[in-house]
């Protein structure tokens, strides 16, 4: 199995990219893992932006993928939760798992239609960048909990 990482925005501040790369190396001795950063569509209207948006998303993710979007809409999970999914899908013989964090104004229906689940991390709205880190670094978070390894604390 596989990740992805595929992100609408710019590229990551300095402060925010030293961790990101940190986390995906960590990553990297479970998984192989990429990231893909898709530029923000160039729109006035909300509806055309996620439209484009849309259709670069779709360009970068395969039909087999397992596409996890993180949206406030979603559902929350603990780390553990998050363990526990990466378990099942992995289970399933999920080939790539896709984690999708959209564009400013969201996604299109059919993006979140696509997806297979959609987490939300919290309540509160976060920068896309700071999405990113805490995105890697939960995910490293659940691979040390499947190994069972001493990273999380109960």
């Amino acid at each position: 199995m596989k990740f992805a990482f595929v992100s609408v925005g710019k590229s990551n501040e300095p402060y925010i990219k030293e961790g990101v790369e940190q986390f995906t190396k960590r990553i990297g001795h479970y998984y192989p893992i990429d990231w893909q950063l898709i530029a923000p569509a160039k729109a006035t209207d909300p509806a055309q932006i996620k439209k484009l948006e849309a259709i670069a998303i779709l360009k970068a993710i395969q039909h087999t993928d397992v596409l996890i979007l993180l949206d406030e809409t979603g559902k929350m999970l603990s780390s553990p939760g998050l363990a526990k999914l990466i378990q099942q899908k992995a289970n399933q013989s999920a080939q790539r798992i896709v984690f999708l964090i959209g564009g400013a104004y969201g996604v299109a229906e059919d993006i979140k239609e696509r997806a297979q689940f959609t987490w939300s991390l919290s309540a509160l709205v976060f920068p896309h960048m700071l999405v990113r880190l805490i995105l890697a670094e939960q995910v490293y978070r659940a691979c040390s909990i499947l190994a069972n390894e001493k990273y999380h604390h109960e």
